[in-house]
């Protein structure tokens, strides 16, 4: 085999489980968030502007 070759019989003979259960998947309330979230950055727009400047000037 050259590279980038294959077996074709190995592509025909590939198994998949499509039987998909109820129970396999995560129920999206077991991740509920019932809190508040706050973010104080501290800096403007423009001194965070001219940090990402000075970072991509490094």
């Amino acid at each position: 085999m050259g590279f980038g070759s294959y077996d074709e019989s190995e592509q025909e003979n590939q198994d998949f489980e499509t039987d998909l259960e109820d129970d396999d998947g995560v129920s999206t309330s077991q991740s509920d968030h019932s809190g508040e979230v706050e973010y104080e950055i501290g800096a403007s727009n423009d001194e965070l502007l001219n940090r990402l400047k000075d970072i991509k000037d490094s």
